[in-house]
């Protein structure tokens, strides 16, 4: 089978990135939750940052790219891998899968009010319609939960988390042609860390912490190795190996994943309405994802035709 690797990689890469919802939530029982993503991201950032470096010496380590891998590593990883750390405390980790897999929405969201050229369509109205209507049914299913404000402070977390992550996306899309890229990935999720454990003795309650714990420890090791540093890997080795619309499909699997493996380990709910939010949910994103590409297409085209008669169409940067 031609790409066989490739597509081992991606299923390798559902597999974990879908389980490591759970993991953050067997790790936030037992430790401090901006504490235990700090500790999860700087040892994972050295790790990728050394491989690096042994694979391709080049380096690019002018002010100006380490200062956008720190804005990259503040956006996706301590605000984002770190809200949804913090969120996990108070909601089940199927719900925060969830969540986050409204993070191409974002995007597409931020891309549009940034681009003067895109413009919503009728295919992005009506997707982004079935996303508030999958996040609507999430606190359908935890409508006696929400009358806590821990939890409804945990999904609001998640939330701003996704919408950080996809911000930070952004941000990192625009270094184009690195010199370097796992050193830089490595860049973002040490300064990410780094950034996280600064935050934490604001943000964390030390009271009672104990270092040794065996699940905890267990599901710390796992996301280092596993969720940060493997997965990863073969996420960039599908990405330059198999077609974007291919290699993105963790991102339509990994919600269920995360569901399921909650439910059987620690008995999260599990019903209709899950059902239906992801469902929902996974819709709202293909039809934004395909909405988008139709504009895209389209100003393309109209590009080339203006180019063609001799005009020139406005070039505006985008700015973050």
């Amino acid at each position: 089978m031609k790409n066989a690797k490739a597509y081992i990689a991606l299923i390798f890469i559902c597999i974990v990135w879908g389980t490591t919802y759970l993991a953050i939530r067997i790790g936030v029982i037992h430790y401090p939750a901006y504490l235990f993503a700090g500790v999860r991201q700087s040892i994972a950032g050295i790790i990728l940052m050394a491989g690096a470096l042994v694979i391709n010496k080049k380096t690019d380590l002018s002010g100006g790219n380490i200062l956008r891998q720190m804005l990259v590593g503040f956006l996706m990883l301590s605000v984002g891998n770190g809200f949804v750390t913090w969120g996990e405390k108070y909601i089940p980790s199927g719900v925060a899968a969830l969540i986050c897999s409204l993070m191409p929405l974002f995007a597409v969201l931020f891309n549009l009010f940034i681009s003067r050229k895109d413009k919503f369509n009728v295919l992005i109205v009506v997707g982004m319609l079935m996303g508030v209507l999958g996040v609507g049914l999430i606190f359908r299913q935890n409508i006696a939960d929400i009358a806590k404000p821990s939890y409804l402070w945990g999904m609001m977390a998640v939330l701003v988390a996704t919408a950080s992550w996809a911000l930070g996306s952004m941000v990192n899309k625009k270094n184009v042609d690195p010199v370097n890229s796992f050193l830089n990935s490595g860049m973002q999720l040490f300064f990410g860390g780094l950034f996280m454990l600064i935050i934490s003795p604001m943000a964390d309650n030390y009271t009672d912490l104990q270092l040794w714990n065996r699940d905890g420890l267990l599901a710390l090791l796992y996301l280092i190795i596993f969720g940060s540093v493997l997965a990863y890997a073969a996420y960039m080795y599908a990405l330059s190996t198999l077609p974007v619309g291919i290699a993105t499909l963790y991102a339509y699997i990994n919600p269920m994943i995360a569901v399921i493996t909650g439910y059987i380990v620690l008995g999260e709910k599990l019903d209709i309405y899950t059902i239906m939010a992801f469902g929902t949910i996974v819709l709202s994103v293909f039809l934004v994802n395909k909405g988008y590409r139709v504009q895209h297409r389209a100003s393309i085209k109209n590009n080339e035709e203006l180019t063609i008669t001799g005009a020139h169409p406005e070039i505006v940067p985008a700015e973050l």
